[in-house]
């Protein structure tokens, strides 16, 4: 068992009483799912004009490509909610797309070259231009297939109420927002370290279509015509050949205080790199990028979990992180689940709402260069080969059972399921 701070709070938020602040925690979930045609392939149509505009709606949108779809659901402190609302969006939608579907799984179907993919149209404006050539920069610096990767990220806060109870038995320096900045900085570098449960758990994306590969090879096995797939992976879509970035490897980005964070972020979009400025910003009056910078803004860095804040008077991202704090956080692990409608079961959630808990209450130190490869590799040996029977992981450079690790983080996970059950009132 490892350690956990403040567990006399532990035991405080385990009574019923105590408990019925967790009632405020509040929950979202961004899913994307891309069009298809009839015969399988993705869909070339114009994102529908019976969806309302993409760049105005606010639960209905789309993501990098003009048939990659974007549902988003409003913050609710029921759990059971965000999902409901998924339904509805996702029921009407369907009804919508006049002959074609919407792809169940997270990696695309039959995509065709690079030329093939449209990037998203938003419109003439100066917001939906800024977005469009956002997007083209994507797809210059990493490839348009990538961006046709379909998956669901989890939208999650504690309430105001939470902290000053939480913060009154573990102390803590600076004001009550410098203490929930802390707190969720915390959360996340322990989410870094013990997050691949989430894709070995619920990770649902083994197998990729061959031309996701655009003719680049790979270890792959055929499993049937035009089908590859990693006979242990559980999420592709989170290996290196998914929705990753090696060129933001040297980043160096770290989680561990909120300024090293935004500090790391606000040079990245400063920072010229010499190969984005060989591909270059512009071709004539065609924007190719927005900049050559290592990123073109902070949206473009990827992390399986991300500190989030709405900035009051349309800052960029960093800048209202560091001048307002942290509002939510945003996991960012969740495949598409094949064999569900709207691609999330409802278990999915309740795991991660005691996952993150027992990230928030256990001890996190700074994270060191060294440990950051050793999650890395962790995450990566899980999502490539994660049902493999004797995988090991990496734990203070030496070699461990996969299995015993997971019962241990089970183990460790309990209290805080049961904090959950205090808090809802369901003790079965």
């Amino acid at each position: 068992m490892l350690k956990f701070t403040c567990c006399s709070q532990i035991r405080q938020f385990s009574e019923p009483a105590q408990a019925q602040v967790l009632r405020g925690i509040q929950r979202g979930f961004e899913r994307e799912c891309l069009r298809v045609d009839r015969t399988g392939q993705m869909s070339k149509t114009p994102h529908p004009a019976a969806l309302g505009s993409k760049l105005t709606h606010p639960w209905i949108t789309t993501d990098y490509a003009e048939a990659l779809l974007e549902f988003i659901t409003p913050p609710s402190t029921d759990p059971a909610y965000p999902l409901e609302f998924l339904k509805d969006i996702h029921r009407f939608s369907a009804q919508q797309l006049g002959g074609e579907y919407l792809w169940a799984g997270s990696m695309p179907c039959k995509i065709g070259t690079d030329a093939d993919i449209a990037i998203a149209n938003y419109g003439s404006s100066n917001a939906a231009r800024f977005k469009q050539v956002y997007r083209e920069g994507l797809g210059l610096r990493y490839g348009r297939a990538m961006q046709t990767i379909a998956g669901a990220h989890y939208n999650w806060s504690l309430p105001a109420e939470f902290w000053p109870v939480l913060r009154e038995c573990c102390g803590g320096e600076g004001s009550l927002q410098d203490f929930i900045n802390q707190r969720y900085f915390a959360l996340i570098r322990n989410f870094l370290r013990y997050g691949w449960l989430i894709p070995y758990l619920f990770g649902a994306s083994p197998a990729l279509c061959k031309s996701f590969l655009q003719g680049h090879p790979s270890d792959l096995t055929e499993l049937a015509p035009g089908t590859l797939h990693g006979p242990y992976a559980t999420s592709l879509r989170m290996s290196d050949l998914g929705y990753q970035n090696r060129a933001q490897d040297k980043l160096a980005v770290s989680f561990n205080s909120i300024d090293d964070y935004t500090a790391a972020l606000e040079a990245a979009i400063r920072t010229p790199d010499p190969f984005y400025e060989e591909l270059g910003v512009r071709d004539g009056n065609h924007w190719k990028q927005l900049n050559a910078c290592l990123l073109q803004t902070e949206s473009e860095f990827y992390a399986p979990m991300r500190p989030k804040r709405v900035g009051k008077k349309g800052e960029r991202p960093a800048l209202a992180l560091k001048t307002y704090g942290v509002e939510y956080i945003e996991m960012r692990l969740f495949d598409l689940n094949p064999f569900i409608d709207i691609g999330i079961a409802p278990e999915q959630s309740l795991f991660a709402d005691a996952l993150m808990l027992m990230c928030l209450f256990r001890d996190s130190p700074p994270i060191t260069s060294r440990e950051q490869g050793e999650n890395d590799e962790n995450k990566h040996r899980v999502v490539t080969r994660g049902r493999q029977p004797d995988l090991h992981l990496l734990v203070h450079n030496r070699e461990q059972p996969l299995r015993a690790l997971a019962h241990e983080l089970f183990d460790d996970m309990a209290p805080f399921a049961a904090m959950l059950d205090s808090a809802y009132g369901s003790g079965s």
